[in-house]
């Protein structure tokens, strides 16, 4: 796959298979406009086609990270059709997030509000810089963040998703952290490091098992404890029987490094 380079967004793949995509919109605060979310759909519709992709990386340029939806867009079309139409589209892009079988990790640099926050949220893991700040201020014009809130609110507690949702305060990087929101908080000059090495420590892992996993994962948050057994069940099930852990278990046991 050659690097695809685009007005709003850049997507690139190294020969690991690893993709970046990086919101290339710092003028606008990479707003997920519809063009943004376009072009952001495609780029997932790619890797979900590559067979050979192990992780995702969402980026973002210049001081934000993502400052939600477009809003002079949104006010140019009062319409219920066009926004219910909008916010579909919104919903898809962040459900091919969930859906893909790799990991999706966010780079937050900057600012993450509304969307943008919840774009953070609906990734499977996030590193950000301590100068990140995160919020759902949609309440602060009259526009209760109520898509972000699904995602939120499967990432930290009810109620401090919901005093994030009805006040509009914003959170440091910080208190992302300890709210369950970002899995590793650093100085800015390291971020790219430590994506980096997390990246690395993915890699070494099979990408089956993985792919397995993450489908497992969610799948079973949306059910009751008994049904979530019987999934997991299933999974670990066919997840032993696959050629990766045979592998690695008797590479266990024989004291190796496996062979995958």
């Amino acid at each position: 796959m050659n690097d695809t380079t685009q007005a709003l967004l850049l997507h690139r793949r190294d020969d690991r298979g690893v993709h970046t995509i990086t919101l290339n919109a710092p003028r606008s605060f990479n707003v997920l406009s519809e063009g943004m979310m376009a072009a952001f759909q495609h780029a997932l519709n790619d890797v979900a086609l590559d067979q050979k992709a192990r992780v995702v990386v969402v980026a973002a340029e210049g001081r934000a990270f993502c400052a939600g939806h477009d809003l002079k867009q949104m006010r140019a079309q009062p319409e219920l059709a066009y926004y219910q139409a909008l916010f579909a589209q919104c919903s898809r892009m962040m459900m091919a997030v969930r859906k893909l079988e790799v990991p999706v990790i966010a780079r937050v640099q900057g600012l993450a509000t509304a969307a943008g926050c919840q774009l953070v949220a609906q990734c499977d893991l996030a590193v950000a810089a301590r100068e990140a700040t995160f919020g759902v201020n949609g309440i602060d014009v009259g526009l209760f963040c109520a898509t972000p809130s699904v995602a939120l609110s499967r990432n930290m507690l009810p109620k401090q998703a919901m005093e994030m949702l009805l006040t509009g305060d914003f959170i440091s990087a910080d208190e992302a952290r300890v709210r369950g929101l970002v899995n590793r908080v650093v100085a800015a000059d390291e971020l790219d490091a430590e994506v980096a090495a997390l990246v690395d420590r993915l890699l070494t892992k099979p990408r089956e098992a993985l792919a397995m996993g993450k489908a497992l994962f969610y799948r079973q948050l949306e059910t009751g404890m008994e049904s979530a057994y019987q999934l997991a069940g299933q999974s670990m099930a066919c997840n032993m029987v696959h050629e990766v852990a045979q592998e690695g278990v008797q590479a266990f046991i024989e004291k190796r490094s496996p062979s995958w």
